[in-house]
């Protein structure tokens, strides 16, 4: 690799310790990938801050023997438990200080504790072709999509060694040829499958990542007026169905109108299709018990909680069924200071600030299904948890949450 002052200034420790010993990881890192030479990022987000093992503590309380700290502005993902809120944790009780432990260490490098999993919803976000290093599949798909930043796939450990040095190799989806679509997809209107808005986009993002795993698509039909929480719920499911880290969207995504398609393979995804991944992911029988609906993975937004709040509006809550919301603490305290959510407060909805649900478990009653509005919860929460879930509508999770037990569609 061809290095720059700077990258020999970190190698010789010229900037610190910490930030020699993350250097000489990515230098390792980027003759792997084939890079050529580093680039600046502008921020980084950082997934190695969930928990996973003692690993995790290990890794981040080297940097800070080291006097490490973060050199360019770096957030931090979702942690694997409310701390917040440790009386909801159906989990191993000990996880709980071992999480506080890690956060605080990320926290000694100069990391913020936004613990979120759509860092994106905050005010400062990264700009259309701005170089950074994010980890977190659905907040990856999302910037190099919806917004046109660029960032690879930075998994645990890589991400917090490009925090500390301010650079990434140029690799992957950091360069223009890597951003080019592979494939167009040919998609069915909303009109032509027959489906509620949030199960269409949900059922696309599946389809296409299983049909075009660690690709770039390009989506020709996608309805132009997609809302980023749409186009959120696509990239989630498809970055956990197959790997997706970028997709195009005619006349919606930033990049789209200067993708050259030209030449590109093409092929239709049938109305069929969509409707076989519903099925796949909302296996439920009309009448089983509903232990609890699990919401905002990813993380709510607030013009998601403002529909939830108009959807139970006036409605009462079973008391067998639970109602998680998982959201950033900005976007909670948000909503727990406005009168207009009171709505969501009489309706019993218990709102997750720090974690996502399908990570950490939250649902006291062990029997019943949990019901989802996000097909990325759908497609790991059975495994993660030991559960059946079942992906449906906004409409009618709120009906089932009244009944306890799962309502027939509309």
């Amino acid at each position: 690799m061809k290095l720059e002052p700077i990258d020999h200034a970190l190698l010789a420790g010229e900037h610190g310790a910490a930030a020699a010993r993350a250097m000489a990881l990515l230098v390792r890192y980027g003759t792997a990938c084939g890079a050529g030479h580093f680039i600046p990022i502008e921020s980084a987000h950082i997934d190695g801050c969930l928990y996973h093992g003692p690993s995790s503590i290990d890794f981040a309380q080297r940097f800070v023997e080291l006097g490490g700290k973060v050199r360019v502005p770096t957030t931090l993902n979702v942690a694997a438990v409310d701390v917040t809120h440790p009386g909801w944790h159906c989990g191993p009780p000990e996880i709980i200080a071992e999480q506080e432990t890690l956060t605080h260490l990320h926290e000694q490098l100069g990391c913020l504790p936004t613990l979120t999993c759509a860092p994106y919803q905050r005010m400062a976000r990264p700009r259309r072709g701005e170089h950074v290093a994010w980890a977190e599949s659905n907040a990856i798909v999302f910037i190099n999509s919806v917004l046109g930043a660029r960032t690879d796939r930075y998994g645990d450990f890589t991400d917090l060694c490009a925090a500390l040095t301010g650079r990434v190799p140029l690799a992957g989806l950091h360069r223009d040829e890597a951003r080019r679509p592979a494939v167009v997809f040919e998609l069915p209107s909303i009109e032509a499958v027959g489906l509620p808005r949030d199960l269409y986009f949900a059922a696309i993002g599946y389809v296409v990542g299983r049909r075009a795993p660690g690709i770039v698509p390009y989506l020709r039909g996608l309805p132009i007026d997609a809302s980023e929480d749409e186009l959120k719920a696509l990239g989630a499911t498809g970055a956990s169905s197959g790997a997706l880290a970028l997709f195009h969207a005619e006349g919606v995504t930033p990049e789209a109108a200067d993708m050259p398609t030209a030449g590109v393979p093409v092929a239709a995804v049938s109305p069929a299709e969509v409707e076989a991944a519903i099925a796949l992911l909302c296996r439920a029988v009309e009448g089983e018990a509903v232990a609890a609906v699990c919401l905002g993975t990813p993380h709510y937004s607030i013009h998601e909680f403002a529909l939830l709040n108009r959807a139970v509006g006036g409605r009462c809550r079973s008391a067998a069924t639970e109602i998680f919301v998982s959201t950033s603490r900005e976007i909670a305290a948000q909503v727990a200071g406005d009168p207009a959510f009171d709505a969501l407060r009489a309706f019993g909805v218990n709102i997750v600030v720090d974690t996502c649900t399908y990570l950490a478990p939250v649902v006291r009653e062990t029997s019943g299904l949990i019901l989802t509005t996000s097909g990325k919860y759908a497609h790991y929460g059975p495994g993660n948890l030991g559960r059946r879930v079942a992906l449906m509508t906004l409409e009618r999770c709120v009906r089932s949450a009244e009944k306890g037990k799962v309502a027939a569609p509309c």
